[in-house]
């Protein structure tokens, strides 16, 4: 069977730094951060984090019916809110395409979390009979797929994917199998996520994995650097169009960049902490690279998972090395952590990741790792701290994603020429 080459032809974002692609660009290449003191979640049950990257500018009416909003979570609302600017980006025309040949795989971490505190409090405090009918379509996880499906008519292979922080690097990657086996031409892939509520922060708080730098909440997230005290949480979403080159070429479709590999593994060794060798996350890069019969000192760029946590970082620096030897340790690719600006979006990190690839490439420059301003002794890579690079050409960038569970997935992209 011939293999079908994907391509990246459509970026949607939503995101506490910027929401749209270009906003969103400009404020990762500026290295501005978008973490703040938190308001979505009430004083008297904010825990010892009090900060989180949160999107204060949304407005759902420009995406959806009001009616249809209070049906839909927050996690909802943004899935559709990018995928709608991924269509205007990618310039796609519903009317013209098959729809059981466009096909959705979009993923979340954590589902609808505001909707099931609300629907428990309701329960709770006033009975069974006051519970909203919406409830579960509100709370549960592949109802953003469902709703994108329904909203652009595609009636092609739809699915979900729940791996933690792995999630959206997943769908992406089953996006891309999915298009390369012949059984779609068109996928919106991607992953959202609306954490920043009272039992998410707490239960984060509680497990001592988010920072508490509350007095300069632009500063807290500072993957790889020696004061990191854990990572920052953040909210937003992001859908890309894959395409078949075929298909992308038959229309005159603008392309980003060429999914090329998928790696993905697991660490059978904890349900939250990764292996201190990196070995899963090795395994990943490494299959990612094969795939894509790409050779190490190839690579140009990786966008770290970078988290901001004392062990996943020298964890991932301890991979890289692993895999690229000299070409890390000397310089040869360069690294760094949107996160210390975007915050962890959890199940939409690796998507909105992923078009921080697509961008870099696009643009020839490498986004910042921001406040990196004391290196960790441990983490002594390459991680292009506060200032954005200019790197032409990159012509290969990898993105990593790492989830609780020991769930790892690489992507691999590559810029297409002629």
């Amino acid at each position: 069977m011939t293999k079908e080459r994907v391509v990246i032809t459509g970026i949607g974002v939503i995101s506490a730094v910027g929401s749209g692609k270009d906003a969103f660009w400009d404020g990762i290449v500026n290295g501005r951060s978008g973490v703040k003191r938190v308001t979505k979640v009430p004083e008297k049950l904010q825990a010892t984090c009090k900060i989180a990257a949160e999107i204060t500018d949304f407005d759902v009416t420009k995406y959806m019916d009001p009616k249809q909003a209070r049906r839909a979570d927050r996690f909802i609302q943004y899935a559709i809110a990018a995928s709608k600017l991924a269509v205007e980006d990618a310039k796609l025309d519903m009317t013209k395409e098959n729809p059981e040949r466009v096909g959705v795989a979009v993923g979340s971490a954590a589902g609808g979390l505001q909707s099931q505190e609300d629907q428990i409090r309701t329960l709770y405090e006033r009975g069974p009979d006051r519970v909203s009918p919406f409830t579960v379509p509100l709370f549960i996880v592949n109802m953003p797929a469902g709703w994108v499906s329904i909203v652009h008519g595609a009636k092609g292979p739809n699915v979900c994917n729940v791996t933690a922080c792995a999630t959206s690097s997943h769908t992406l990657g089953d996006a891309y199998r999915i298009i390369e086996r012949g059984e779609a031409d068109v996928m919106f892939a991607g992953g959202t996520e609306a954490p920043i509520t009272p039992l998410s922060m707490a239960g984060f708080a509680a497990a001592r994995t988010l920072s508490t730098r509350n007095d300069e909440p632009e500063k807290a997230s500072r993957p790889f650097d020696k004061d990191r005290n854990g990572f920052v949480m953040g909210e937003g979403a992001a859908v890309l169009i894959l395409e078949s080159l075929s298909h992308a070429k038959a229309r005159g479709a603008h392309i980003y960049a060429e999914i090329a590999g998928y790696g993905l593994t697991a660490d059978a060794h904890d349900i939250v902490q990764p292996c201190g060798d990196g070995d899963g996350a090795m395994r990943a890069m490494k299959m990612a690279l094969e795939q894509a019969n790409v050779k190490p000192e190839e690579v140009d760029y990786i966008n770290a998972h970078g988290t901001s946590t004392p062990l996943g970082d020298k964890a991932e620096t301890t991979a890289v090395k692993r895999v690229f030897g000299e070409h890390a340790t000397k310089g040869g690719v360069v690294i760094s952590s949107s996160k210390s600006m975007t915050g962890h979006l959890l199940g939409a990190a690796g998507a909105i990741e992923a078009a921080v690839c697509c961008l870099a490439i696009e643009h020839e420059t490498i986004p910042p790792t921001i406040n990196l301003d004391t290196p960790d002794p441990d983490c002594d890579l390459d991680y292009c701290p506060n200032v954005a690079r200019k790197n032409s050409p990159i012509k290969v960038a990898l993105s990593n994603s790492f989830g609780f569970g020991g769930h790892n997935a690489s992507l691999l992209f590559k810029k297409v020429t002629g």
